[in-house]
């Protein structure tokens, strides 16, 4: 949030950033200069309800930023623009890839682009003897790596097949992780394309990583950018790199990353970018950002009158 703000505020006099969580005690309610509790993405009431909070407050730019609400907005983009408020979303077809893990990979190999073996649970147990393990298994439509569990044996596979169907299993991956932060200008181009090593993960997010100019990845995953049908914004491509300089590609996030902060503190100035287009200003390729800068996380707390939490 304090990047937007930064970004905003050194080019507008009076420039606030406001927040709307559907939880009274998100932390972002009480960082931010004017919050809005909300119902949840995924209730009817829930579009109508951020349009009159944007029209009612002069809002013009509006920033998603957890999975589940990307395909809401991604529908009622065109609604928002008629009022004269920007939405950072990619179109309807690119948010529909990223979302769906199997619709993803089947846009992979469709476009050519390298990635892993990947089957439901079912299809996996019937050719058990062809996959290479152990084999990694996550939902569908999960984020965040909730939910994800490695796969050792076939009784663990054939538990997975009969109880979570919605679940995808992919062979491991080889190699580094990295994750490259993908910025798309409105007229379809990439203009930025900045990966970094996932040294350690926590929860899903990056807490310790280092960018890395490897051109190889940048060209790879720029690629992925353009071939998107209507990618929009900021993205990110999650890939691993191995020792013999293959690359494969495992998943496509279409919205801001956890490890973007390493990206912005490294010059590469998604937020500013947002605003230089919304301003009317074209965006040209950028890949003078810093290579092999750390970002080591750590912890922070937010503490306010508890009766504020509890009783909003």
């Amino acid at each position: 949030m304090h990047l937007v703000r930064d970004a905003l505020t050194a080019r507008r006099a009076g420039a606030w950033v406001g927040a709307a969580d559907s939880g009274s005690s998100a932390p972002t309610r009480f960082l931010s200069d004017k919050f809005w509790q909300v119902p949840r993405c995924t209730d009817s009431t829930f579009e109508n309800a951020m349009l009159a909070i944007c029209e009612d407050n002069g809002i013009g730019l509006v920033i998603p930023t957890i999975d589940t609400e990307l395909p809401v907005y991604a529908r009622c983009r065109n609604r928002f623009e008629a009022a004269g408020i920007t939405v950072c979303i990619s179109s309807e077809a690119t948010i529909g890839i990223a979302s769906d893990k199997k619709k993803t990979h089947e846009w992979l190999l469709a476009n050519r682009f390298p990635t892993v073996r990947q089957a439901s649970p079912a299809e996996a147990l019937s050719d058990a003897a062809g996959w290479r393990w152990p084999l990694i298994a996550k939902p569908r439509d999960g984020s965040a790596s909730v939910g994800v569990r490695r796969i050792a044996n076939i009784e663990e596979l054939r538990y997975v097949a009969g109880t979570t169907p919605s679940y995808i299993v992919q062979e491991l991956a080889r190699g580094r992780e990295f994750t490259v932060n993908l910025y798309v200008s409105q007229s379809g181009k990439c203009v930025c394309a900045i990966p970094h090593w996932r040294m350690e993960v926590r929860a899903g997010e990056v807490s310790k990583g280092i960018t890395v100019k490897d051109r190889k990845l940048m060209d790879l995953c720029r690629g992925v950018a353009e071939s998107l049908p209507g990618a929009r914004g900021p993205l990110n491509v999650q890939c691993f790199l191995d020792e013999d300089g293959s690359i494969v590609i495992i998943e496509i996030n279409a919205r801001f990353g956890g490890g973007y902060p390493l990206a912005h503190r490294a010059g590469a100035r998604f937020t500013d970018w947002l605003l230089d287009e919304q301003e009317g200003r074209d965006l040209a390729w950028f890949d003078e950002w810093l290579d092999d800068l750390a970002m080591l996380r750590y912890d922070e707390a937010v503490f306010v009158e508890g009766r504020k939490v509890v009783t909003a």
